[in-house]
C-alpha cells in the first residue's frame, strides 16, 4: 500500500461531480460539529475504529475537514483530509447502498479541491491499496510515490 501524489491545480471539476450528485438526490457537503458523533459512529459501523479515529480529528480542522455524501438525511459516505497528517488526503469510504453511483468521485473531489482552497499545490494519499489506487489514477491522475510503502503506518498499532 503506497502513497500517492495528487495534483491539485490540475483536477477536473468538483462542481459538475456535485450537481450530478443533486440529480440523484444526494447532497455533497462539508459536515458541521453538531453531526459529529452521528458521522462518527456510522463511520465505525460501516468501516473500522481506525478510520472513526481520523475522522474524528477532521473535526478539530477549522473549517472541519470533513465532507459527507448524505440522501434523505441519511449518511451514505464521508471523505476527510488532514487526520494523520498535514496535506494528506484520507480516508474515505461509502456505504455499500451508495457504491456504483459515483459517490465517492464527487466526495474526492470535493476534499481535494478544497485542499487547494486551503493552500496546497499537491496533495498525498496516503496507503493506496491496489485497487483503490487505480480509482485515484483514473479519477485525478494520481502517481506512486516510489518507496512510501508502510510510509506514515510504520508501526502503527492495530488492536
Amino acid at each position: 500500500m503506497a502513497d500517492m501524489l495528487v495534483k491539485l491545480y490540475t483536477l477536473p471539476s468538483a462542481e459538475v461531480e456535485i450537481a450530478a450528485q443533486e440529480k440523484q438526490g444526494i447532497v455533497i457537503r462539508r459536515a458541521i460539529a453538531p453531526e459529529k458523533s452521528s458521522i462518527l459512529a456510522w463511520v465505525e459501523e460501516q468501516f473500522n475504529t481506525r478510520w472513526m479515529s481520523e475522522c474524528d480529528v477532521s473535526f478539530k480542522n477549522s473549517p472541519p475537514s470533513c465532507w459527507i455524501a448524505v440522501e434523505n438525511q441519511q449518511i451514505l459516505g464521508f471523505a476527510c483530509y488532514e487526520c494523520t497528517c498535514k496535506n494528506f488526503f484520507g480516508p474515505i469510504g461509502i456505504g455499500e447502498t451508495a457504491r456504483g453511483k459515483k459517490v465517492g468521485k464527487a466526495l474526492l473531489l470535493a476534499c481535494l479541491h478544497d485542499m487547494r482552497v486551503q493552500g496546497y499545490g499537491y496533495a498525498v494519499i496516503g496507503g493506496a491499496s491496489d485497487g483503490v489506487a487505480d480509482f485515484y489514477r483514473k479519477t485525478v491522475g494520481a502517481t506512486i510515490i516510489e518507496d512510501s510503502s508502510p510510509g506514515i503506518y510504520q508501526g502503527m498499532l492495530r488492536g
